[in-house]
């Protein structure tokens, strides 16, 4: 059965602080509702200081998440580790393991964004070196021991939930990337369908004499809509996805290698691309996808016209799927 998931990044161009509170909500409601129909897991990500109010805080989202749900996984893909004090964050996903259940699922990149830096003032030219620091930091400070950091001595409470550590991926689409999961002993995952990466991965595995594995995204991993008459939807709706392509676009130079990666200007080029694609109930079935990503919220989606989109999805998609 493919694995199904519910992304979210609270999109919403222009929106009130009362517009985006109620599009949280509804969010969370969404949430719940995947939850009780058996999808796998919620997606989550983050970036800063963007125009269209794109999430910044994807932890405090998964926490609200897990509070509202029993079952489904959240995946933060990915946090933009340089941005982070290491401790702080070794806590605050900690407490997400121990609240969850060992459901929260973290994957750490370094970002692609120098305006994010900027924003927090960390330097740039140094993300390598702050990420490898966080990692080692994180995997040291869930044993619930001492260890040196920064000159001192330093030890973190609680213990996470999971053992021995909370799921902890490294992201990217550089060899530096693959170099640091696998001197960690860290799964990887690749921000593409990256063969020559992953088979990278494994040399250097290899090399450190550690063990890991990939989590590597199919070759085609289209963000979906459901509809019942796609053109309309299209016709009104597709401006939605067409934002979140081109503020995608706008984020990425061209050795930036993504699963959401768009060149288009136009919705009718968006259509035709298929990186984003607007299904029938049986159009989604038939495609033989090995992900389902559902993007209810795209782009500032209309919350009606989210839920229709995931309600199709829970009650003529996944039935199909298990039959």
């Amino acid at each position: 059965m493919p694995v199904t998931v519910v992304r979210f990044n609270l999109v919403a161009p222009g929106a009130t602080p009362a517009a985006l509170a109620a599009r949280y909500r509804a969010a969370l409601e969404m949430a719940a509702y995947a939850d009780e129909h058996g999808i796998s897991t919620v997606q989550t990500e983050e970036h800063h200081g963007a125009d269209n109010n794109w999430l910044p805080s994807p932890f405090a989202f998964a926490g609200a998440v897990f509070g509202a749900t029993r079952r489904i996984a959240v995946t933060v893909s990915a946090v933009i580790g340089p941005l982070h004090d290491p401790l702080r964050l070794a806590e605050e996903i900690a407490v997400l393991d121990l609240l969850s259940g060992g459901r929260l699922v973290t994957v750490a990149g370094i970002g692609y964004r120098p305006e994010e830096y900027a924003l927090f003032d960390v330097d740039w030219k140094r993300r390598g070196r702050l990420q490898d620091e966080l990692l080692e930091t994180l995997l040291k400070a869930w044993t619930g021991e001492e260890f040196e950091y920064r000159g001192r001595t330093v030890r973190l409470t609680p213990r996470p939930y999971t053992d021995p550590h909370p799921l902890l991926l490294v992201g990217g689409s550089s060899k530096a990337a693959a170099r640091r999961a696998a001197r960690l002993g860290l799964p990887f995952f690749p921000s593409a369908h990256l063969p020559e990466l992953e088979s990278y991965y494994k040399e250097q595995l290899t090399v450190h004499g550690t063990e890991g594995w990939t989590m590597m995204p199919a070759a085609e991993t289209p963000l979906l809509h459901l509809s019942e008459d796609p053109d309309r939807s299209w016709a009104e709706y597709g401006e939605h996805f067409l934002h979140e392509a081109r503020t995608y676009a706008s984020w990425q130079s061209r050795d930036i290698r993504s699963a959401v990666r768009s060149a288009a200007t136009t919705v009718e080029e968006l259509r035709a691309e298929g990186v984003y694609r607007i299904v029938t109930p049986e159009q989604c079935v038939a495609q033989g996808l090995d992900s389902l990503v559902l993007h209810p919220l795209a782009g500032g989606m209309p919350v009606e016209e989210g839920w229709r989109s995931l309600r199709l999805f829970a009650e003529r998609v996944l039935p199909g799927l298990s039959g």
